[in-house]
């Protein structure tokens, strides 16, 4: 489909009107200047010191026409950025509007296409929105719908539940070690993922680089009295290396981390069932690390095949209760809707499989078409399904968690998501992950450390962020380790010292 805009000269308002038009059709071109075109939409808008109208016609090929309108109150003291995304929340409300009218689609999510919509409701509500203040704010001005907006509700309770002192926490860090190995690398993925076999060399320098990080981000926390909230070792598959290789981790993370007994979650990424043994179970064990994920995405052999996980349906299950029979009490699984080949039939499987084995939380992801991915870049080879049957499998994990007793405590969305939906974690009472939560919700500094770790600095009195990330590939993270840890210290030393 491509969409020829008319009357929007200004190209801060290019990007969101590309990602409203994305929403509705799955190849979407949008042009700002006269081509050949599917549909035109033209729209006009009239500023005023206090006020934005804005009207939008839509005219299809076959020479249908819609008409959309919308006037909203800007407050004075609004000027810059803030002024700014009045009219642009304003425009993409007409533009969805139109769309909506002529696909006779409804998006749930209305006008919302950024990662964290619970970070934005609990902004309002720590600015002093009423609950109710909020929920009209979201129907009316961003036209999400009730479901959504009760979801986003039912979330950010659980978090103040789970996190009491949420709000307090930005003067804490938590910490995300990356560990860029795996046994293979799935067809979906565009995390920093490198196959581990023959790679034992880039893996023990990594991991010199990785201990240097640790000892020197740990040695500045606690020289400044900082403390550490909750720890994730992602990647990648943290499992992947070696149980000696692991302890030897875990290790330096004793000795370096600031009062690690105090620490409130440590998690590791187990997601492979194929890199988990009783010996790795074991160190964890040592070390006192008991919340672990295996992640089966899909019950279906097939499928397992089709998106390059190498490992078997039965082998999820039987690393499982090797997990549970040595004592891992807090164990996570994955579910994938939407994943090639697979349709309600197969996810409804996948749901009665995991009522086997209940996990203490389930996160079911819906299948996104990430730009870098050996999926995206060949989408003829895998066939999805439709957004009718990705709504369905989504509203049948819905009913699978609340008959089964988990409750959602985390969502984020992702661009090319199918059906437009969304990430949700469910958990049983007592089993959050307070590390989902915190880097969801940007409460908090999160400092990356290790290969392809991404670092969030909040700074605790603007709440302004600051990204900076460490690279992707292991040979550049070997080589420049030690510049890349100095970099954070600086920037941890600018936001602690005010």
């Amino acid at each position: 489909m491509k969409i020829y805009i008319k009357g929007i000269e200004d190209e801060r308002f290019h990007r969101p009107l590309t990602l409203i038009g994305n929403l509705f059709f799955e190849e979407t071109k949008t042009c700002f200047t006269e081509d050949d075109h599917s549909l035109e939409a033209e729209f006009f808008i009239e500023e005023e010191s206090e006020k934005v109208s804005i009207k939008g016609t839509l005219l299809s090929e076959d020479g249908k026409q819609f008409t959309a309108s919308k006037e909203r109150e800007i407050p004075a003291h609004f000027v810059g950025k803030d002024r700014l995304r009045y009219v642009k929340n304003t425009l993409s409300y007409v533009y969805l509007t139109l769309l909506q009218d002529y696909t006779g689609m409804i998006q749930k999510w209305g006008i919302l296409t950024g990662i964290r919509p619970t970070k934005l409701y609990h902004k309002k509500r720590q600015e002093g929105m009423k609950t109710s203040d909020i929920h009209k704010m979201f129907k009316e001005e961003y036209l999400l719908s009730d479901e959504k907006i009760n979801l986003m509700q039912q979330i950010v309770e659980r978090q103040l539940e789970v996190v009491p002192d949420l709000d307090s926490l930005a003067n804490e860090v938590s910490i995300y070690v990356g560990i860029p190995f795996c046994p293979t690398k799935c067809a979906y993925c565009t995390f920093p993922a490198y196959a581990i076999n023959g790679r034992q060399g880039s893996v023990t320098s990594f991991l010199g680089g990785l201990h240097h990080e640790m000892r020197a981000i740990g040695q500045w926390l606690k020289e400044n009295d900082i403390k550490i909230t909750t720890v994730y070792y992602g990647g990648g598959t943290p499992t992947s290396i070696t149980a000696e290789e692991m302890d030897m981790l875990y290790e330096e993370m004793v000795e370096s981390f600031p009062d690690v007994k105090n620490i409130r979650e440590i998690t590791v990424e187990a997601g492979r069932p194929d890199t988990i043994t009783e010996e790795k179970l074991n160190v964890l064990n040592k070390w006192k690390i008991d919340r672990i994920s295996i992640n089966p995405q899909s019950y279906t052999q097939g499928t397992l095949k089709a998106i390059g996980r190498h490992h078997t349906v039965e082998e999820t299950i039987e690393k499982f209760h090797l997990a549970r029979q040595m004592g891992m009490n807090n164990i996570n699984m994955d579910l994938i809707i939407g994943l090639p080949g697979e349709g309600v039939e197969e996810f409804d499987y996948s749901l009665s499989e995991s009522a086997k084995l209940m996990p203490e939380s389930l996160t079911v992801h819906t299948l996104s078409f990430k730009r870098a991915s050996e999926m995206t870049q060949n989408k003829h080879k895998y066939k999805v399904a439709s957004r009718e049957e990705i709504t369905t499998m989504m509203d049948h994990a819905v009913t699978w968690t609340k008959d089964h007793g988990y409750a959602p405590y985390y969502l984020y969305r992702q661009k090319n998501i199918l059906g437009n939906l969304e990430n949700v974690g469910y958990a049983l009472k007592g089993q959050d992950s307070i590390y989902n939560i915190m880097i969801m919700e940007e409460q908090q500094t999160i400092i990356g450390i290790g290969c392809g770790a991404a670092s969030k600095f909040l700074d605790p009195t603007t709440r302004k962020i600051t990204h900076f990330a460490n690279p992707k590939d292991p040979k550049s993270y070997n080589d420049g380790f030690e510049h890349y840890t100095n970099e954070k210290i600086k920037i941890l030393k600018e936001l602690f010292s005010k």
